[in-house]
């Protein structure tokens, strides 16, 4: 009776071994994203928009959908995230949590997760969709739809 035990104690170790191995690893790019995504978080949490920004497409081609709609260009999204968030008490801290990185081939790739916002006097949180492309070896945002 003692074998059948420890038989399935090891049958259940094993499971979860594997289930955790299931969930646990990403491959190598879609590590790559989380690393582009995570720089971004730190540079928030620096209060450094400008670095923030090096994880889009510095393109005029670029969309970021809000709630005041699409909005197009590099430029115009880091000139709303100025008016938005004026100074790092306004842009308080900020952590993610990825839902879903799922690559679409090998240059593209589409991330589901949530963000959450903790300032002194709020902490405001939603979901993003983005859409990443491998651009000159480098992955960048080059759609992203922020609720």
């Amino acid at each position: 009776m003692k074998k059948i035990g420890y038989a399935v104690l090891l049958l259940l170790i094993s499971l979860s071994a594997v289930a955790q191995s299931q969930t646990s690893f990403a491959s190598a790019e879609q590590q790559k994203i989380i690393k582009v995504l995570e720089d971004q978080r730190l540079s928030w949490n620096n209060g450094n928009l400008e670095e923030y920004m090096q994880g889009y497409w510095k393109s005029d081609s670029l969309v970021f959908i809000g709630q005041g709609g699409p909005k197009y260009g590099w430029q115009q999204t880091l000139d709303n995230y100025k008016k938005g968030y004026p100074d790092k008490k306004e842009m308080g801290f900020l952590t993610f949590n990825f839902q879903e990185i799922r690559m679409l081939n090998s240059e593209h790739a589409f991330v589901v997760g949530a963000w959450h916002l903790k300032r002194e006097k709020d902490e405001p949180q939603g979901y993003f969709t983005l859409l990443m492309k491998k651009i000159k070896g480098q992955w960048k945002v080059v759609a992203d739809h922020s609720s």
